[in-house]
């Protein structure tokens, strides 16, 4: 019974359209009220232990970093040297736009200020091209998504924490699965543009020269040197991912204050509010997401579900393939923050006994759930590009269909052959031996 109550409430607060870490807190405060051994400290105490760790600080910061970027010059350097460098690859400014945002992922651990930065510059350039307004948004979109797969990111951040993995073998092993995302999509706009340009008079786009490309990455040298130091330094065990964060934010304040000096400092508190407001959100779903998952354990609903999925089958993959379905679904309606902090405990204990690797799955899982950003109807990252490009919603969301399988196929070739995901954590880290 009690678990009837802790999801019915969750599920019928949101449907009433009540923000999901309020949603979250009120269903643990009911069913602990149904609890008669259980007092409301145990909100109280999850909550506050939810939140007090040193590792969720990389959270806030990387998020404070991201959002100084993509007003600070960053982001247009890193568009101009995707441009001179792969603007006479097939499919041309599509190619340019997917590989900007792959150069943005790496640096703002984000995908909305991945698809906010790039969209603005890229939608309309893609529009005198001769895309379609409604398809250069959704590709923007799904581009976008790759803010949370490239390491760093803030959502692998959360589920190192939800599961107890490595956070830097985590941000190893999403590098080549997002490589694989960013190919498979690009792909997909080759093809697409190959079909519906044969009926229009556009001049080739021209290669850049040596001189111009040189010119593009000497401008961009510090935008471009932001991931190695982030990552660099965690890669090679100088800093922890948290303190690499605060390297991020003091980085990019020198570069977009002092350097480019396209941030003035009297916005600096407009930055901070925004990011405040967004992180304060995130981590209200953290912590009341912790008291949530120690309700769930004292029913013992992860040993139970485990038991119940182990006596259906054993087999590995038929297990990851029903989990994937699940978490598509969870994904268009659902946070993804939300998603992982309550589904990782409850399917860790099934994970273990078939022998899955808890690295490679957070990959799969994050990038599972990353779909639902441009899903329908949660869609973040379509409700961003439909503002930045002005489209309307309707719109957009038609024409996120294909990329929403091209993203399904490319998620399907990460979890089947994981060495995708553990090969670089195995040879730099010693991952697994």
């Amino acid at each position: 019974m009690t678990t009837l109550i802790l999801f019915l409430s969750f599920f019928v607060l949101l449907l009433i359209g009540l923000p999901i870490g309020i949603a979250l807190g009120s269903a643990s405060l009911l069913a602990i009220a149904y609890i008669p051994f259980l007092k409301f400290d145990l909100y109280a105490l999850g909550l506050v232990s939810g939140i007090n760790s040193f590792t969720l600080i990389a959270v806030v910061l990387f998020t404070l970093a991201g959002n100084i970027m993509s007003k600070g010059g960053i982001s247009s350097r890193l568009i101009a040297v995707a441009d001179k460098m792969f603007g006479g690859a097939p499919g041309d400014l599509g190619t340019v736009t997917i590989i900007a945002c792959l150069f943005f992922a790496a640096i703002s651990g984000t995908g909305s200020a991945t698809v906010a930065a790039v969209g603005l510059a890229m939608i309309p350039a893609l529009v005198q091209r001769g895309y379609d307004r409604a398809y250069a948004g959704a590709m923007v979109a799904s581009a976008g998504g790759l803010g949370v797969m490239i390491p760093p990111s803030v959502v692998m951040i959360v589920y190192a924490v939800s599961a107890g993995v490595s956070v830097t073998a985590l941000f190893m092993a999403g590098i080549l699965p997002g490589l694989v995302i960013a190919l498979t999509l690009m792909t997909f706009n080759v093809l697409y543009r190959q079909r519906t340009t044969k009926h229009l008079d556009l001049p080739p786009r021209q290669s850049s020269n040596t001189k111009e490309i040189f010119e593009a990455l000497n401008n961009a040298k510090l935008a471009l040197l932001m991931p190695l130091v982030i990552l660099g330094g965690i890669y090679g065990g100088i800093v922890t991912p948290t303190e690499s964060a605060a390297v991020a934010v003091v980085y990019a304040l020198v570069v977009s204050c002092f350097v480019y000096r396209e941030l003035s400092l009297k916005a600096l508190p407009k930055i901070m509010l925004e990011s405040a407001m967004l992180v304060s959100a995130v981590l209200v779903i953290i912590g009341a997401s912790v008291a949530f998952g120690r309700i769930i354990a004292l029913e013992k609903i992860p040993t139970e579900l485990a038991q119940f999925v182990l006596s259906i089958t054993d087999s590995k993959y038929l297990v990851l393939i029903a989990i994937i379905v699940l978490l598509l679904i969870i994904g268009t309606f659902l946070e993804t923050l939300a998603s992982i902090v309550i589904l990782t405990p409850v399917l860790l204990p099934v994970l273990t006994r078939l022998g899955v690797d808890l690295v490679h799955f957070g990959i799969v899982m994050i990038v599972a759930l990353a779909i639902g950003f441009v899903t329908p109807p949660l869609g973040a990252n379509l409700f961003m590009a439909a503002q930045v490009g002005e489209i309307p919603f309707d719109q957009i969301a038609r024409r996120i269909f294909p990329w929403v399988v091209t993203l399904v196929v490319a998620l399907l070739v990460i979890t089947f052959v994981p060495s995708i995901s553990l090969i670089l954590p195995e040879v730099f880290l010693g991952y697994g031996k």
